[in-house]
């Protein structure tokens, strides 16, 4: 097992003289003793088997929980001293263990444990179980009761203060905040009844269990303020550690994190006491806090020492929130509704007797209509504003102008009562609602309706009701319907198939820039640039942000979701546009232009900027402080579940949605840097590679070589040997296709990766009907531009000399028709989604496909050719054309197909033996193969040659 050196260095770990410890994490209490475990212990060996009480022996051994942990980024560790001279000792530690199992054994939820878990080594080591079952003594509050903190109101329900204005901060109103912070925290851990569910990984094992999450917010308070300089030392220098770095939610079927042995509650109650006199001192003594004579407070921004502080208190609501949806999946009888907890809406049921429910809920009587709203298209400018007076996350900041074309919306996010019908019609059971990822997400956790829905009747009488946070209700239907991602994008593919979209597109879910449309104008991004009492939560408690003609429910004004028609709607009509359940969208989670860390939380976002997290937005009942907030982003991996609904969008235009590829941000940056040679400055122009102008231009350059012939610029500086053969290189790949001669059924033809369009206009030259798709909107209009070149002329840059370039207007090749140009249909698509654009006929099936240059520029090149069986016709072709120039920018290194050696043979694994196997695996065979040289202009004297390998591939049946 390793350990890190900062662990050694921390004084945390003995070394043995002889051999390895027995390494547990935490401290422990064993029979009645309590022994922290610091470095103070002398030299450990290994513990003999032969003076292990056998009943005991099964948790030393390499296989068993206590060697089956996962460390922590630093992964610290404690060491018991076995290799002490007290033999009483070891026996009383031997003993303790005996007595942890049989604790375990004798639990008072074992009888909903049939077997030994990993995790139940941690149950039964003290009296922490008698102390935590019931409702809290006042000694559980480490900080203020609640009864006596800012924020309660006249019933002693604890709710939000108001994000604190930065621009003058006292200590006192920082204590305020703070205690706020604090004692929600610990009011919520308050609804955990008993020590079980502490220990108790959830039930999908993505996170940690609670007691991580427990010590983790106080320990962030300490590491953060110790980066900014406002603390010099630790408090517990064993316990920052463990509780450091929590999880990404990673895949849905990472279920491994949990098997460790955490301290006992009591003890990390203990820390979180310290914890708290350390931040309170701070608040109240540090100098950095104290303002200049005449002052009232001080400016506290990115540069302060104490935005850690304030930092702390919005990372502490995160988890608020995150560990509400954990105490949500917990098993009903671990939960209890704490003392101080603020009420559900009015709307939930207050009986406990669960009587039977309706199982056909009726539109307009148990749930209201939903109906499509048209917006009108308009331009929506992301990002906070620098100097705004209060804590965002880095990715808040920077900006971001997006063009946002006329769209539908449903008036409301969907609610338990429409998506009812889904359940009932058997979405769940039905593949060709669910993306290939979704499909084996739902049918690992066998999932046939919604996490939160419980049955209330035997199985198929679809009756339910609902859990809350702390509760079991009669099912509201008129609430939003709480899903991830995957369900909502299910629920939108059926909804489609059932009804028909309202436009030329199926019906999808909202993006970040709609969003910020349909939100109420008064509380929107220009309103609160201008005036920051306009970003509501800077100037409304949760006590009173359910009030006014702008009400919503957010800041914890109410414990729980409520009807999607309660509140008045926004100036667009639309319904809980903020509030109540957060929405999902279609954007990747992505850095607006200028993003920069913050020196203070270097990874808080930058890791997520890969692709594979969905942004969602407006906030939920839960969400408080900065989450509240109108310049709020944040995000979830597409499987995991939060308090979040969706809203139907249609529209005939692609989504206005940013996605990434897979990869980190530096990824996205460099891939910009070597993909185009633009300035810096230009780099940062553009979240997408395939985005920018300078791309836009190379790229027409490339498909029409053509153009520049009025104006005397040649494509390739005229000279002995140049390389002439390497122009129309989009044409080529047209031109192959059809020599391979691919049985006709249809005479259609796809071009996936289209770019700019030169080779899906040749091959309309011979195909009744092309559709064409790129990743990138940039691309697709140009595409179109040059489809309706008859009614505007389109102009390009071509690179002569360093900052000189020549504008020539673009050309078609010979023989593009107008009725050449009108059979082809350009299009946004994902070369990774073939089956799922296919099973919501955004594509049909094709005689002919080409694919230029892209399998290797692609996140994930199996995923586009496991979706190309279901879209190819028998005695249909492929014409694949590729460099297999993999480049870690674009495509992690386990998805190259080859270019590196065997790791067992050592013998080196090319690309097209591997291609080869994938496609006749899939029913294809190889009918062709050349080597296909292009030319790309950087300038008049610089060029890239390129020769890729072009293969056809005929589908057998």
């Amino acid at each position: 097992m390793m350990i890190s050196p900062s662990a050694c260095r921390m004084g945390l770990v003995t070394t043995s003289r002889r051999k390895i410890g027995t390494v547990l994490t935490g401290s422990s209490t064993l029979g009645g003793r309590r022994a922290f475990l610091t470095a103070s212990s002398k030299s450990s060996s290994l513990v003999d088997a032969s003076v292990v009480a056998p009943e005991t022996k099964s948790l030393w051994t390499p296989r068993s929980p206590i060697f089956r942990r996962r460390w922590k980024s630093s992964r610290a560790a404690a060491v018991y001293d076995t290799d002490s001279d007290d033999q009483d000792d070891l026996e009383v530690r031997t003993k303790g263990l005996a007595a942890a199992a049989q604790l375990r054994a004798t639990s008072a939820s074992s009888a909903e444990l049939s077997h030994e878990e990993a995790w139940m080594i941690n149950l039964g080591r003290g009296d922490d179980n008698e102390w935590l079952t019931g409702p809290r003594e006042d000694e559980w509050f480490t900080g203020i009761h609640p009864r006596d903190c800012p924020g309660v109101d006249a019933k002693g329900k604890i709710r939000s203060l108001p994000l604190p204005n930065l621009s003058c901060v006292t200590r006192h109103a920082a204590k305020e905040y703070f205690d706020n912070s604090w004692t929600l925290y610990e009011t919520l851990f308050a609804g955990l009844n008993g020590e079980e569910y502490f220990y108790r990984p959830p039930v999908h094992g993505l996170r940690h269990p609670q007691i991580f999450y427990y010590g983790h917010t106080a320990c962030l308070y300490v590491n953060k303020l110790r980066v900014s300089g406002v603390l010099d030392k630790p408090v517990n220098p064993y316990f920052e550690s463990i509780f450091e770095v929590g999880v990404d939610e990673m895949l849905w079927d990472d279920m491994h994190k949990n098997d460790m042995l955490w301290p006992i509650v009591s003890e990390v109650h203990e820390y979180k006491k310290k914890v708290y006199e350390t931040v309170v001192d701070a608040i109240m003594n540090h100098p950095s806090l104290e303002p200049a004579a005449g002052e009232e407070g001080v400016k506290v921004d990115q540069s302060h020492p104490m935005w850690a502080l304030f930092l702390g208190f919005e990372h502490e609501r995160i988890h608020f929130e995150t560990s509400s949806v954990l105490f949500r999946e917990a098993p009903y009888h671990l939960v209890q509704t704490p003392t101080n907890w603020p009420p559900m809406h009015p709307s939930a049921t207050e009986q406990k007797s669960y009587p039977p429910v309706t199982s056909n809920p009726v539109e307009g009587k148990d749930y209201p209509p939903n109906k499509m709203i048209p917006v009108n298209q308009g331009a929506v400018d992301l990002g906070k504003p620098a100097d705004f007076p209060s804590f965002g996350w880095d990715n808040e900041y920077g900006e971001r102008n997006v063009s946002v074309p006329p769209f539908q919306a449903s008036e409301h996010m969907i609610t338990n009562g429409e998506y009812y019908q889904f359940v009932q019609e058997g979405g769940y059971r039905n593949r060709q609602y669910w993306c290939e990822d979704s499909w084996h997400w739902r049918t690992h956790r066998n999932m046939k309706w919604p996490f939160f829905w419980e049955p209330a009747g035997p199985a198929g009488t679809n009756e339910f009701n609902l859990r809350t946070i702390f509760d079991i209700v009669s099912m509201p239907w008129d609430w939003p319907v709480d899903v991830n991602y995957y369900e909502a994008q299910a629920y939108c593919r059926w909804k489609t198939e059932k009804d028909g979209s309202p436009t030329s597109r199926p019906y999808r879910i909202l993006t970040e820039a709609e969003h910020h449309l349909i939100r109420h104008r008064d509380h929107g991004l220009e309103a609160a640039r201008k005036d920051a009492g306009a970003d509501k939560v800077m100037v409304t408690s949760g006590k009173d942000f359910a009030k006014g003609e702008t009400a919503t429910n957010l800041n914890l004004a109410y414990s729980s979701q409520n009807p999607v028609d309660f509140f008045p709607p926004s100036q667009t009509g639309h319904r809980d546009t903020t509030g109540s359940a957060w929405e999902w969208t279609e954007d990747h989670f992505n850095p607006l232009k200028g993003f920069e860390v913050h020196h203070v939380y270097d990874d808080f976002s930058t890791p997520c900027f890969d692709g594979k997290h969905s942004m969602i937005v407006g906030g939920s009942f839960m969400s408080t402080g900065d989450e509240a907030s109108t310049f709020a982003r944040f995000h979830f991996r597409p499987h995991f579940l939060q308090h979040s609904g969706f809203r139907l969008v249609a529209s005939d235009d692609p989504a206005p949605a940013t996605h990434l590829f897979a990869g980190n941000f530096g990824g996205q940056v460099a891939a910009a840097a070597a993909a185009t040679q633009q300035p810096p400055s230009e780099q940062q122009d553009s979240d997408n590679v395939y985005e920018t102008d300078t791309s836009l231009h190379m790229y027409l350059g490339l498909h029409y070589p053509k153009s520049g012939e009025a104006e005397g610029v040649a494509p390739i500086l005229p000279h002995s040997g140049a390389p002439s053969h390497g122009l129309f290189f989009p044409q080529r790949v047209a031109r192959l296709l059809k020599s391979l001669e691919p049985e006709r059924s249809n005479n259609s033809a796809l071009d996936i990766g289209c770019a700019v369009g030169g080779a899906s206009f040749e091959l309309a030259k011979t195909f009744d009907r092309v559709d064409a798709f790129d990743f990138s909107e940039s691309f697709v209009n140009g595409a179109k531009r040059m489809q309706n070149i008859a009614q505007e002329d389109i102009a390009f840059n071509v690179p002569v000399e360093a900052e000189l370039f020549e504008q020539v207007k673009a050309v078609h090749d010979d023989g593009v028709t107008p009725d050449v140009l009108s059979k082809v249909n350009f299009f946004a698509g994902d070369a990774q989604r073939i089956a799922e654009m296919n099973a919501t006929g955004q594509i049909a099936t094709y005689d002919g496909v080409v694919m230029s240059n892209l399998l290797c520029r692609l996140p994930d090149p199996m995923a586009c050719i496991d979706g190309l069986p279901c879209i190819v016709n028998k005695g249909g072709v492929v014409v694949m054309v590729t460099p297999f120039s993999w480049l870690l920018e674009f495509t992690p290194r386990s998805k190259w197909l080859g270019g590196f050696y065997d790791p067992v043979s050592k013998d080196p694994i090319y690309s097209k033996d591997v291609l080869q196997e994938m496609m006749e695996d899939r029913g294809f065979e190889k009918i062709h193969e050349e080597e296909m040289p292009l030319v790309i202009r950087e300038h008049q004297r610089k060029y890239q040659y390129i020769v890729s390998e072009a293969t056809g591939w005929r589908k057998k049946e």
